[in-house]
């Protein structure tokens, strides 16, 4: 383990990769302190900085000998200068699955909604569950934007509306929403998305929750839904406007999340040619914004 100046981590992160390191992680040395530097970023936009100021790199070897080799070849290369080496210490042997399940505990929604992995038991006031484990695929209900849009389809079933109808998920991830649409009664329900381990997780977490969804490419979707639920990000949102508006039927609802709040003017202005867009939740920061047709 050693504290590396942002210049240096990736040359020094490639060197302990080819020391043979099983893995090497790169962390915020300074998290949890005041001089913390929290870093964001979009798909096509450059993030504010390349990185924290100072790095805490950790190397995994798969013994102590090999990793005092490796910190003896690193340190005696010019470009090590400046680092630090905290030292190297061994990892006990641990139930690695016990611990990452740990991690991951059930999520409510509302009070009788909840998100349940497979290793716990739902809680006693639960009356509507979907069981989902962490996956490859966004999407565990621990996120805010997820919860929010979950808050959204659990309270149609309150809204004296006619309900979700023909539902699009745009983006689906580990098929979240999606799941959630069908246990709230929707029952014509497409998931699409872009990566294929997303369509893959999608359709293994709807088998395992009993929902009927049909998931693929962008272009198995057809035709315009009652439901038009979008969890993605800013920037994505803006480029699909005219598209996903172009899929909310009549009368339909379009809900939208991945945004901060610092961008809902953005996203306002970017669908005003179609709908005027209104923030209906708030969390952490996030904002979920819907239109109706």
């Amino acid at each position: 383990m050693l504290i590396c100046p942002q210049p240096l981590v990736e040359q020094v992160s490639e060197a302990l990769d080819a020391l043979d390191a099983l893995s090497v992680s790169v962390e915020d040395a300074d998290a949890q302190t005041d001089a913390e530097q929290a870093l964001f970023g979009e798909p096509g936009m450059l993030p504010p900085k390349d990185g924290w100021q100072r790095s805490r790199i950790s190397a995994l070897f798969s013994s102590k000998a090999l990793a005092e080799d490796a910190q003896a070849l690193l340190l005696a290369q010019d470009f090590s200068v400046g680092c630090q080496v905290l030292g190297v210490k061994a990892v006990p042997e641990q139930d690695w699955v016990r611990l990452t399940q740990s991690q991951f505990a059930p999520v409510d929604i509302t009070p009788e909604f909840w998100i349940v992995p497979t290793w716990h038991e739902p809680p006693s006031q639960a009356r509507i569950v979907i069981r989902l484990d962490p996956g490859m695929a966004f999407g565990t209900g621990t996120h805010p934007t997820t919860r929010m849009c979950l808050r959204w389809i659990a309270g149609q079933d309150r809204s004296g509306r006619a309900g979700l109808g023909r539902v699009l998920d745009y983006g689906c991830g580990s098929g979240i929403l999606a799941i959630g649409a069908a246990k709230f009664g929707a029952e014509d329900i497409d998931a699409i998305d872009l990566d294929r381990a997303a369509i893959e997780a999608t359709l293994l977490n709807a088998s395992a929750n009993q929902a009927i969804i049909k998931a693929g490419m962008p272009e198995t979707a057809t035709g315009c839904y009652q439901t038009v639920l979008a969890n993605i990000l800013a920037t994505p949102l803006k480029v699909l406007a005219p598209l996903l508006w172009s899929r909310v039927a009549a009368p339909g609802r379009l809900v939208l999340a991945g945004i901060l709040e610092r961008q809902q003017q953005e996203l306002i202005d970017a669908y005003a040619p179609f709908c005027p867009l209104e923030v209906t939740d708030r969390e952490d920061g996030w904002i979920l914004m819907t239109a109706s047709r």
